[in-house]
């Protein structure tokens, strides 16, 4: 059975830049990478923060994107007005089924409360056998670290299965991501 190859990459981010150029570099690095693949990025269609750097950045690499937004957040996070694929959504609810179904693959940078939210759903369906879908955890500045030793925690307290830890990959570098997706046969050498 052949594998699927990868045609869309949802980008979970912040609307905020964090203390550290590292967190934006790593978001333009990634937008770089996913339109020099020819991907298309889906996001969650804002103009702020790290978001608004990932997508600008794919965007002046000539990559194709989709923005998911909200009504009720489309002020507040300032929507991309350069790209020509945007959906608005009635909801949360509905911003994340959208991004969900049109991508392949989810990617998680550094971001705030909104970012786990998204994040937990797609690990909770993981692991409800919902999908399949790689998952990784681009881990800026270690980022990650605290949450990875939270969940080592829940294993060691009796509340989530060892298994766990196996629902998404920790990657330091976004080439490590690519190289990992290559390796698993899931886009092109």
């Amino acid at each position: 059975m052949s594998k699927k190859r990868i045609k869309a990459i949802c980008v979970y981010c912040g609307s905020r830049m964090g203390i550290s150029n590292e967190y934006s570099y790593n978001a333009k690095l990634l937008g770089q990478k996913i339109a020099n693949n020819n991907f298309r990025l889906v996001y969650g269609g804002g103009n702020i923060g790290l978001m608004g750097i990932l997508a600008e950045s794919c965007h002046q690499n000539g990559g194709e994107i989709l923005g998911v937004m909200p009504h009720k957040l489309s002020e507040k996070e300032q929507g991309k007005q350069n790209i020509f694929n945007y959906i608005i959504t009635e909801d949360m609810h509905e911003r994340k089924k959208v991004m969900y179904m049109n991508s392949d693959i989810i990617i998680a940078l550094p971001g705030g409360i909104g970012t786990l939210e998204e994040l937990f759903e797609m690990i909770t369906w993981k692991q409800l056998g919902f999908h399949c879908k790689p998952i990784y955890l681009l881990n800026v500045l270690e980022y990650w670290n605290l949450f990875i030793n939270n969940l080592y925690h829940m294993i060691k307290i009796g509340f989530l299965e060892k298994e766990a830890i196996n629902y998404f990959k920790v990657c330091e570098t976004v080439d490590e991501i690519f190289l990992d997706l290559k390796d698993k046969g899931l886009i092109e050498s």
